[in-house]
């Protein structure tokens, strides 16, 4: 059950960074149009800013929760690494709920974030519902909530990324 478990976090995860990454070639895409035809066509398109802030969102929820599971976000651990190991455990366990409540926080707050929203439109995009563009809040929320479950009860998933004498040589 737990390998099970392990290998669908696997495919989640890679789903996470398949997403993560196109909306961050997207908005690395579209950027460049708006200054283009802002500044060479001098006719501004009024569509590049509002998609690259809906691109943002998604690239914040879905990737943070990918960048999580693989330990890979941003985080202070000093203080933490002179604790003795049980100490440690317990400090882990501890930010993994504090995490978990987070997570559910995206969860619940942002499914009531697209139910109020899912009616308005948004102006640059009229057939694009408002609560579908807040949709990575509580997706992403899930995804985190499930790598926590995996983190707290399996551990850290092993490194994809080789280290040390297993890294090829470019020389």
């Amino acid at each position: 059950m737990a390998g099970l478990f392990r290998r669908t976090m696997d495919y989640l995860y890679l789903a996470c960074v398949v997403v993560g990454t196109t909306a961050l070639v997207l908005i690395s895409a579209v950027i460049p149009y708006a200054v283009f035809t802002r500044y060479v066509l001098n006719s501004a398109a009024s569509w590049p800013e509002p998609l690259a802030i809906l691109l943002t969102i998604v690239l914040t929820f879905i990737g943070a929760a990918a960048a999580y599971r693989l330990n890979l976000h941003m985080n202070v651990a000093y203080f933490a690494n002179k604790l003795p190991p049980a100490g440690r455990r317990l400090l882990d366990l501890l930010v993994q709920l504090l995490m978990a409540v987070i997570a559910l926080f995206m969860i619940i707050w942002g499914e009531r974030l697209v139910e109020v929203t899912w009616h308005n439109t948004i102006a640059d995009f009229p057939f694009l519902s408002v609560g579908i563009t807040y949709l990575p809040i509580p997706i992403g929320g899930f995804c985190l909530l499930l790598f926590i479950i995996e983190r707290i009860f399996l551990g850290l998933p092993p490194d994809p990324i080789t280290h040390g004498s297993e890294a090829p040589s470019f020389d």
